[in-house]
């Protein structure tokens, strides 16, 4: 008596948790297609974060990028100046943090701006159809060094050198060295403030805040702080590239249409449920109930991976979308997987309960070993690649993890539900009758 009062309570039990889940989905679903006003009087809003065909209602927390969005994007091949000593990829990547904060400061937050091939740099401005921008790209750092009351004594140019040292305690701390007018102006300023602050500032913001603590006559010094490592880099490069900018040549300008994009966006979105579509309608056909389940576990995939996309602001690309196309066909290679290695328990004459079990033992390993050698090539192109790649890198990437938890938890949550909720039919699942006729 109490074995029958506890089978029927676990059915229960599977029964309230679909139903849960189900519930939960499809508010997710209406959630991430609408957004949420959250009380009080709706001052806070979750921002819908699905795509939807229609480019005129993209979400507005999905970031797009150039070839999405439409907007301008040009490249530049980089020079040190004439006479420089500076490190080369030091102004490298120092001009590539500049104008990135530059664009960031003028409101062109989405702007993405990479280093290509030794001496070039690429900038993306989505949105943008303006060639002021360029200008606003190109233009030379101001730097400025600044005493107490905020006069200028001197200009970057008179920096000949800055780098991210270590001191005798071992804090990183950043060592620049000057040119010999830059010398006799620095020593006479920090002869005159000692013990007082000095400004230097790069195109009005301020990079360092320093307490003179006695006068630099030879040109050579150091600027001590609560540095990290990576940010006593950062701030070298800052200087030494606001000093000695690089020359940049602008050798390709081009513009997408905003309607390009606009129709880029409805083809890829519209081709992507198409495609969704007649992948849950094969796994139906094929795996009956198993493929039901794993419809259900796509649909939760999408959501949680879109949302994801948009909480981490992953700029989607049409390569980017592509990434994310593949990642379902990886969580439906794992459902697959697994799938099969159910119905060649059932065959065998196991029950569901134990085919649920032994097929997710058998199929771990097949499926662990496919996405592992995915994220790997995804790293890699993360890491190597430039522009496109490295969009397709990212959404592939997040695409393979978000999909690998999927098999392995939804999954296997709604089949061992389904199971203890009294569908334990194996036809439900597979032909197994008819299988085994053939066979004799």
């Amino acid at each position: 008596m109490k074995s029958g009062n506890k089978r029927t309570g676990s059915k229960k039990g599977a029964v309230a948790a679909l139903c849960v889940v189900l519930v939960l989905t499809i508010l997710l679903g209406v959630i991430g297609f609408t957004g949420l006003a959250i009380p009080p009087r709706g001052l806070y809003k979750l921002l819908p974060w699905l795509p939807t065909a229609d480019s005129d209602n993209w979400p507005e927390s999905l970031s797009l990028g150039l070839d999405l969005r439409g907007g301008m994007y040009v490249e530049y091949s980089g020079a040190a100046p004439q006479g420089s000593e500076a490190n080369f990829d030091d102004l490298v990547e120092g001009s590539i943090s500049i104008i990135r904060s530059r664009l960031t400061d003028r409101g062109f937050t989405e702007a993405n701006v990479q280093r290509i091939g030794t001496d070039g740099i690429r900038v993306e401005v989505p949105g943008v159809q303006d060639d002021s921008v360029l200008d606003l790209i190109g233009a030379a750092a101001k730097m400025r060094f600044l005493d107490p009351e905020g006069n200028e004594f001197m200009t970057g140019d008179k920096v000949k050198s800055a780098r991210a040292v270590y001191d005798q305690d071992g804090k990183p701390v950043i060592s620049f060295s000057l040119t010999d007018e830059g010398a006799k102006l620095f020593g006479d300023m920090t002869s005159a403030n000692i013990g007082k602050n000095l400004i230097i500032e790069l195109d009005g913001v301020t990079l360092v805040n320093a307490t003179v603590r006695q006068a630099i006559l030879d040109g050579h010094g150091q600027i001590e702080g609560n540095y990290t490592e990576e940010e006593a880099m950062n701030t070298a490069a800052k200087i030494q590239s606001g000093a000695l900018p690089l020359e940049l040549t602008q050798q390709k300008v081009d513009k997408v249409s905003a309607t390009l994009g606009q129709d880029a966006v409805s083809t890829s979105v519209t081709a992507a449920f198409i495609g969704i579509l007649l992948i849950m309608l094969l796994m139906i056909i094929r795996y009956r109930l198993n493929g039901v389940i794993a419809s259900w576990a796509l649909c939760i995939y999408i959501i949680v991976l879109f949302f994801l996309i948009a909480l981490f602001k992953i700029q989607l690309t049409l390569p980017g979308l592509a990434g994310v196309v593949l990642g379902i066909g990886m969580a439906v290679d794992a459902n697959v997987i697994i799938f099969e290695r159910f119905n060649e328990e059932a065959r065998k004459g196991r029950s569901a309960k134990a085919s649920v079990k032994a097929g997710f033992k058998n199929a771990m390993s097949a499926v662990l070993d496919a996405n592992v050698t995915t994220l790997i090539a995804a790293i890699v192109l993360l890491i190597f690649g430039t522009g496109s790649i490295q969009g397709f890198a990212r959404t592939l990437l997040l695409g393979v993890i978000v999909s690998m938890l999927s098999a392995i938890l939804i999954t296997r949550f709604l089949m061992n539900r389904f199971v203890n909720a009294g569908f334990t039919g194996i036809n439900l699942y597979t032909k197994v009758k008819a299988e085994k006729e053939g066979e004799q």
